[in-house]
């Protein structure tokens, strides 16, 4: 029993609306000021617009002012009313709201009160009637004991006693029941009593409420007729708004008009300027093609005065011209003759003139064609030489240029020059034997400017060697070859200009004669080496390719750096470049490089355009000196060569500067300067630095001026010192500047050398004279202002500029020393100092550079004159000390000054100091950069590189002078840079967190420590949670990870700090929303699963929003939006199409205060994913499955199905290395209950609730792998017939280094399918097979999977088949009846039986008559002798001849899905029998037994039959064969009794209205046959006629003839006479005879009898 208690009161429920009725008072608060304000807005607008009207239109604004005023005034009445409503409005709305509130929830207690009441009273009524039941009963045993207390039984008695107590016991524990129920009835009455009172409160109120109802009815009436006002003002004011329009628009019209006007009468005037300007235009014109017409006549003419001398050369010719003609006419009439004659030859043969003729012609211009294609390539050729010779030219004088340096710098190698002369000669010679298969083969090579380039190099350096006249020579040469090929063909206009350029013999001597001789035979035979070596052209898409045809790579064959007696090999490819196929041979190699080269070239053959060949050069070096020459290939478009190229190990030095300048210092200073040696080669060697011989005598300028003036004055020397660093190089500059003239240059050039060589006796000190004077001229240049120049003698000059420690070492190869250079001023003015740098290999030029610097007196001086104060950072105080020296014997008074511009940044504290004689002082420097800095340093800050230089000056105040030194920084800033600066999370459930992503950057050049402070807890900050460090300019992704706590509004700001405690904001903004549903897991992580794997993961979809009171719990709400109804709350799982994660179910709904229950599982590479539902119901949870693919990427070109596709996918299996996969699956929440077929095409969900599942899937490679059917995972048995079975092997293979033991997962034990045979272990690649059966025992599919087990992974097996129930239909029912047959004949009748099923069916067919069993049956008792009812024997009359009576074809065989087969049975008797009779059985698959078929047959001698009635003879022959007698008898002619007797059953129904005779049939058949087919047909008839119809029998047809083939049926009716006595029956006979070859009789029993209609069937 429950107990209903209620504790309700007014002031409680006042209590709980107070909040709501708050909140309610300022809504309509706000909204009455809002809705007035608005109207009054709007009406204010409508006035001014009015306003406006009117002083637009005055005609129409007397009538629209007196309407706007009665509107305003009845405006401002309504406003008034309004007001008032509202007022009342609001506390009819909180009326109404208590009291629907109150009323509802009164009623509902008040019915579920009388509820209670009506089931405490029911309950009253049901015990007392049990304690009346329970007296009554008490009553009755107490009369009983009395009974046998009587009685005296003391068994009965002992019973009834118990009884009794019993009864007792439960009538007190009803009454006890009846006093509580009693109790728990006036509870509830009187608490229905309370409500009822408290129902009859608000009796009142609601009367109130309905006065307030209709109130609010008048007020919404009144607001109507307020609106319809407004629609009004707003016509009026659509009216004028129009009127002003079109005024408007009149006054843009006019505008446009006036405009129109201007613009006609600009163009007009624009019109008269534009003639104007084109007339002039077209004088111009007139007069630009007046001179072009006067200077083509001037053309003209020249080409005339041309012409005329042409014609005059002509004529000189015209008889030679005038020869060939004659000599052209003869040969054309020769060439008629021979056509004629070869025409009279080609009709004697009979053929083809004009086809004959024509090829002729097409033949002879052919020949003309190709003739004049090679004379074509023949100039062609000579043009491309004469370039060719004239780029080399060009080198060559490049060469010669170049020859001269190194001559100069070669050193002192050679010293005779005669020796000299004729070692150049030598070289002349074997440059032009190496170069004689060069130059034809310069047109195909395929590196023809690197190998021009590299010949033209060898002879520069050769012509390094060689004396001025002998170049001049080569340089004669060459101008002579480009002569004879420009030498024109006919002489003629041209004539004269060749002349210019012939050289008299008279200029030349007999070497340079000899000279021109032998370069000149050897350039004719060049040229005809060319012309003779004619390839064929390069066409390729009817574009002819030129160039090389064969690229290689590396395009050059360089051995670098090698060693004597080593072996190295390089590896060159020949590509086909050509359009058409093309082959290549190996040639060779230059003859000087045979020794040290050898090549290894297999040769391809023909090549296709884009193939390609290998070489391999092999290179032995035999001595250490640089090679060069080419490797040379003959090809079918020409010849080509690659050049090579070996070069020995050699030191290359080089410093990275020639001068040092210390500048200015004070005397007393110590300054130091490094200067770097680089050794670029693959050879070390030792060097020495050394001062210059004669360095003691360096000149010095003393100066006596100010310290500044000679700073300025080294200054301007020192662009100018390169010209002393060494004598060689100042002798070439002095001779670039005399010599403008390349060749005038060149020749001077080796001529100095020459003299330098021959002529060593040049001193040391002669060289430091001349730089002395150089340097003495640059000084006088620069310092004008210079008053003294003192030069010092050796003795006097103390060494200011000295080496450091290093003088001497090894420098090894491909590296780098440091030297120093130490400056130490001692007295005031210039110093400078020359260095040698001289090398112990002979082959390494010594190396000079020189040291300036300046010495400045002054009686204090700065030990670090460059204050560098680093990095410094704006708005920060830096601070520094620099200290001054004074070697003066008095005390001096310094001043410090700043210059103006930086003294609002820099300080020096004090700004005036005394300084003891002889000792330091020591200033303050303060530097606090502002952000105005840029500003007001001026030129001393650089804005792009922020380097501020400042000088200060420390001022000597008694003596006037100044000492500057200068203060370095780099001021950099200190912001750091947040961006984007304004972040929006947007809506953020309360389950999952937002990751955005906000770039930090360091806009200093120093690194800065930054973290971010003051973090809500719903927000966090990686990586380490937003602290670290920023280098400089560096900028870092950060991670803001945003987490809503509960449903609201978010925003709100992150603070970052710098070191420098400088505050960066970041403003964020977010929407938190709480779902109605939720995830017991929004991460699932799936353990590393194998291809074709299963893994599985479980988890819940949870509705816990079970009520609205916000007070106790979060609701799910979106932000500060509504809360979410409670009720059934549905989701849906929207998997992506390209991801292979099925989730089933996808679409559900949960109850709340419910979960659902989800089993993942992801499985291993599956192809096609169906998402199957499986839905498991436990209370109020469903499972929910997801299945996780790793696919493998798919073929397009194959098909999923085919082998070829099955087996790379096999592959890819095996050779797959793993892979990690993320999945986020979105799940959509409604309210309301989905209907699963539709989804949620029927609900609204807000985006605002989705839940987001993420998936983390490693896939790996399995262990083991399935080898049969191309690697398929499934096993498929297909459609098997129900209760057969079937087997198939399966074929695994452990693809794992390891020795994998095997487990199987349990299969359905009740299920179709088995694992016969399991396997137990695996060896590292060992296969062995699985032996699975499946036997279904339903007609449906079945599904099932197998996993085999490792210790790593597993390998999902999926077994599939379908039961399928073999259906068939037969075209014959139960009997097949053969019909009548005359004895020892044939008859074949067809059925056909139809395969429904989808499977196909083997079958056979089985005679029972055949049957293994059958003699073990013919041992039993006849069956005649059981009854009818008890025989089971359907084989009857069988041949006498042991063969079977019925036969059927085919007998065994296959009907395909859907297919019919034909069945022919045979009926083939022996004798005459009326009782032939088999069983046929139609048996599938060797076991079911789907059709049965009796087949029936009858057998006569003679071609008729009678069949009807009931049958009175045994259906089982005799053992014994008995003749037939009859027969005999017929032949003699004697009278043959009745053969058959057959009896008629005829019923009469009594009681029926109308009465009915009672009718059978008798029929009487003809045997169509071909052994009586003389025979007539067959007649009947019958007999003892009189009698049947007295007795009431009626034969329809009494005789008649039946053909053969026909059947007769003779109807017998039968009605009772009236003498019938209905107890006694009928019987009647008569004989039917039939007359064919025979004459047959037949007696025929009537037997009939009277049936009652009421009497009960049996």
């Amino acid at each position: 029993m429950e107990d209903y208690e209620i504790s309700y009161s007014k002031e409680e429920e006042q209590t709980s609306i107070l909040p709501f009725l708050e909140e309610e008072e300022k809504e309509d608060k706000t909204g009455q000021c809002s809705n007035v304000e608005e109207d009054w807005e709007e009406y204010k607008l409508e006035e001014e617009l009015a306003g406006g009207g009117e002083m637009g239109n005055k005609d129409t604004s007397e009538g629209v002012g007196d309407k706007y005023d009665s509107s305003m005034e009845s405006l401002e009445r309504y406003l008034g009313d309004v007001n008032n409503v509202q007022a009342v409005k609001y506390t009819d709305r909180v009326c109404i709201l208590t009291l629907q509130r109150n009323l509802k929830e009164l009623n509902d207690i008040a019915k579920e009160k009388e509820l209670a009441v009506q089931k405490v009273r029911d309950k009253l009524s049901t015990c007392q009637l049990r304690i009346k039941m329970l007296a009554k009963q008490l009553d009755c045993v107490d009369t009983e004991i009395e009974k046998e207390e009587e009685a005296g039984n003391v068994a009965a008695l002992s019973r009834l006693q118990a009884m009794h107590g019993r009864l007792c016991t439960e009538l007190e524990k009803e009454k006890d029941f009846e006093l509580k129920i009693g109790l728990t009835l006036k509870e509830n009455m009187l608490e229905m009593w309370q409500i009822e009172t408290e129902q009859g409160k608000y009796e009142i109120l609601l009367e109130q409420l309905k006065k307030d109802q209709e109130e609010l009815e008048k007020q919404y009436q009144e607001r109507a007729e307020v609106r319809i006002w407004k629609e009004k003002i707003a016509a009026l004011q659509a009216e004028e708004n129009r009127r002003s329009r079109e005024k408007k628009e009149e006054g843009s019209r006019k505008e446009y008009e006036e405009r129109h006007k201007k613009i006609l009468e600009d163009a007009k005037r624009n019109h008269e300027k534009a003639v104007c300007f084109l007339r002039k235009s077209i004088a111009r014109i007139h007069e630009k093609n007046a001179k072009e017409e006067a200077k083509t006549q001037e053309h003209m003419e020249r080409r005339i005065q041309a012409v005329l001398s042409l014609k005059n050369s002509i004529t000189s010719n015209r008889e030679k011209l005038q020869t060939l003609q004659v000599w052209n006419k003869a040969m054309a009439f020769e060439a008629k003759k021979q056509e004629m004659k070869m025409r009279e030859a080609i009709l004697a043969e009979g053929g083809n003139v004009a086809k004959e003729i024509f090829l002729h012609k097409r033949l002879l211009e052919h020949e003309k064609e190709k003739q004049a294609f090679r004379e074509l390539q023949k100039s062609r050729k000579i043009e491309i030489v004469s370039q060719i010779l004239q780029e080399k030219a060009s080198l060559h004088k490049q060469k010669k240029s170049q020859s001269c340096t190194k001559a100069i710098k070669s050193g002192g190698k050679l010293e005779d020059s005669l020796w000299w002369r004729m070692k150049t000669w030598q070289y002349i010679e074997k440059t032009w034997k190496r170069s004689a298969g060069a130059i034809s083969q310069s047109r195909c090579s395929p590196t023809a400017c690197s190998s021009a380039g590299v010949r033209t190099a060898s002879v520069g350096e050769i012509s390094e060697k060689i004396p001025h006249d002998v170049l001049c020579e080569s340089d004669g040469d060459e101008k002579g070859r480009d002569d004879t090929l420009v030498e024109p063909e006919f002489p003629g206009l041209w004539s004269q200009e060749c002349d210019l350029h012939k050289i008299s013999e008279e200029e030349m001597d007999s070497k340079q004669m000899a000279t021109r001789v032998v370069t000149k035979e050897i350039f004719e035979k060049k040229k005809e080496e060319l012309q003779t070596g004619i390839f064929p052209k390069q066409i390729g898409s009817g574009h002819e390719r030129k160039g090389c045809t064969f690229y290689s790579k590396p395009s050059c064959i360089h051995f670098k750096d090698f060693d004597v007696g080593q072996i190295y090999k390089k590896k060159i490819v020949l590509i086909n470049a050509s359009y058409s196929v093309n082959f290549c041979r190996l040639v060779g190699v230059s003859e000087w490089l045979k020794d040290f080269i050898s090549i290894r070239f297999d040769p391809p053959g023909k090549m296709s355009a884009g193939m390609s060949c290998e070489v391999v050069v092999t290179f032995k070096p035999m001595i250490n000196e640089t090679l060069e020459g080419e490797v040379m290939f003959m090809a079918q478009t020409g010849s080509f060569s690659v050049p090579l190229k070996c070069t020995a190990k050699r030191c290359i030095l080089a410093l990275d500067k020639e001068l040092i300048d210390f500048g200015s210092h004070v005397v007393g200073e110590t300054i130091s300067r490094t200067i770097n040696l680089t050794n670029s080669g693959a050879l070390g060697t030792r060097f020495k630095v050394q001062a210059s011989a004669g360095d003691s005598s360096t000149c010095r300028t003393t100066a006596k001026s100010s310290g500044r003036m000679v700073t300025q004055h080294f200054s301007d020397c020192v662009p100018e010192q390169k010209v002393s660093d060494s004598p060689v190089t100042s002798v070439v500059e002095k001779k670039e500047q005399i010599c403008p003239d390349h060749s005038e240059e060149v020749t001077y050039c080796v001529a100095q050398v020459e003299q330098q060589r021959t002529e060593t006796s040049l001193s040391s000190s002669s060289t430091e004279q001349l730089d002395q004077d150089v340097l003495n001229s640059r000084s006088d240049v620069g310092t004008d202002n210079t008053r003294n120049l003192v030069e010092l003698s050796p003795e006097e000059t103390p060494v200011e500029i000295m080496l450091g420690k290093v003088t001497e070492g090894e420098i090894g190869p491909f590296s780098s020393v440091k030297l120093q250079i130490i400056f130490i001023p001692a007295i005031p003015g210039d110093v400078r100092a020359q260095f040698v740098i001289m090398f112990d290999n002979s082959d390494c030029k010594p190396l000079c550079f020189s040291a300036i610097g300046v010495s400045i007196d002054v009686p204090v001086w700065v030990p670090n004159p460059n204050v560098d104060l680093k990095i410094c950072m704006y708005d920060r105080l830096y601070q520094d000390c620099i200290v001054i020296q004074s070697r003066a014997k008095a005390t001096l008074r310094l001043k410090f000054e700043v210059c103006k511009e930086l003294s609002k940044h820099m300080e020096l504290l004090p700004k005036t100091g005394y300084i003891q004689a002889q000792s330091s002082f020591s200033v303050q420097l303060k530097f606090l950069p502002r952000h105005s800095l840029p500003e007001d340093a001026g030129s001393y800050f650089n804005e792009e590189t922020r380097v501020l230089e400042v000088p200060v000056t420390i001022l000597i105040v008694d003596k006037a002078k100044k000492v500057n030194i200068a203060v370095h920084a780099i001021v950099t800033t200190s912001d750091l840079e947040i961006s984007p600066a304004q972040i929006n999370f947007g809506y953020c459930t309360v389950y999952e967190a937002v990751q955005t992503n906000v770039t930090l950057t360091n806009k200093s050049i120093l690194p800065q420590e930054f973290g971010f402070v003051g973090l809500p807890e719903f927000v966090a900050i990686q990586p380490n949670d937003g602290i670290g460090i920023l280098l400089p300019l560096e900028s870092l992704t950060l991670d803001v990870i945003f987490k809503a706590d509960k449903a609201k509004e978010y925003s709100f700001e992150l603070t970052c700090k710098s070191e420098f405690n400088r505050q960066f904001k970041l403003s964020c903004k977010a929407v938190g929303v709480h779902p109605p549903l939720e995830l017991s897991h929004s991460l699932v992580q799936f353990a590393a699963t194998a291809l074709n794997g299963v893994s599985t993961a479980k988890l819940y979809v949870m509705n816990s929003h079970a009520s609205v009171n916000h007070f106790t719990h979060a609701v799910p709400r979106i932000g500060n939006g509504e809360v979410a109804p409670v009720g059934p709350t549905s989701f849906e799982f929207c998997v992506p199409e390209d991801c292979p994660v099925a989730i089933t179910p996808s679409v559900g709904t949960v109850l709340p205060g419910k979960k659902r229950k989800k089993d993942e599982k992801r499985e291993g590479k599956k192809l096609s994913i169906s998402i199957t539902r499986q839905l498991v119901r436990d209370g109020g949870s469903k499972h929910l499955t997801s299945l996780y693919s790793s696919e493998q990427p798919q073929s397009e070109e194959l098909k999923p199905d085919s082998d070829a596709y099955m087996a790379a996918q096999a592959f890819l299996m095996r050779s797959f290395s793993g892979r990690f996969e993320k999945f986020i699956i979105p799940c959509f929440v409604a309210s309301g209950q989905i209907d699963e077929k539709k989804r949620s095409e029927n609900l609204s969900c807000s985006p605002y609730n989705t839940l987001y599942l993420e998936l983390h899937c490693p896939a790996v490679a399995p262990s083991v792998v399935v080898t049969s059917d191309n690697g398929k995972n499934t096993v498929n048995f297909g459609d098997i017939a129900v209760g057969h079975r079937m087997i198939k092997r399966i074929t695994i293979q452990n693809i794992s280094p390891e020795k994998l033991e095997l487990g199987f997962s349990v299969l359905n034990p009740n299920g179709p399918f088995l694992l016969v045979r399991p396997v137990g272990m695996l060896e590292p690649g060992e296969n062995k097979a699985l032996i699975i059966s499946f036997c279904p025992n339903e007609n449906k599919w079945f599904c099932e999977t197998l996993d085999i087990r490792t210790a790593k992974t597993n390998l999902t097996l999926s077994i599939t088949g379908r039961g399928v129930m073999p259906s068939t239909v037969c075209s014959v029912e139960e009997v097949l009846d053969m019909g009548y047959v005359i004895a020892r004949e044939k008859v074949t009748s067809t059925f056909k039986i139809q395969n429904t099923s989808t499977l196909t069916l083997q079958y056979s067919v089985q005679l029972d008559s055949l049957s293994s069993t059958r003699d073990k049956d013919q041992q039993r008792l006849p069956s005649f002798i059981t009854s009818s009812l008890q025989r089971t024997e359907f084989v009857g009359t069988q041949n006498y001849n042991a063969l079977s009576v019925f036969s059927i074809f085919p007998t065994e065989g296959e009907i395909v899905a859907g297919k019919s087969q034909d069945f022919i049975v045979t009926f083939s008797p022996d004798h005459e029998s009326l009782y032939y009779s088999d069983r046929l059985k139609f048996v599938l698959f060797g076991k079911k037994i789907a059709h049965v078929i009796h087949l029936k047959g009858a057998a006569r001698d003679h071609p008729m039959f009678v069949e009807g009635g009931v049958p009175l003879d045994v259906p089982i022959e005799s053992l014994a064969v008995t003749l037939p007698t009859s027969s005999q008898k017929a032949l003699k002619g004697e009278l043959q009794e009745p053969v058959k007797s057959i009896l008629l059953m005829l019923d009469y129904i009594e009681g029926e209205s109308s009465p009915v005779p009672a009718v059978t049939e008798l029929k009487v058949g003809a045997i169509q046959t071909a052994q009586f087919a003389s025979k007539k047909n067959v007649e009947f008839s019958f007999d003892s006629l009189p009698l049947l119809q007295q007795k009431g029998f009626t034969i329809e047809s009494v005789k008649g003839t039946i053909e053969p083939g026909q059947v007769k049926c003779i109807s017998v009716s039968w009605l009772p006479p009236a003498d019938f006595r209905a107890d006694d029956p009928l019987l009647v006979t008569a004989l039917l005879t039939l007359k064919s070859d025979i004459k047959e009789s037949y007696r025929i029993l009537f037997m009939a009898k009277v049936v009652s209609a009421y009497a009960p069937t049996k």
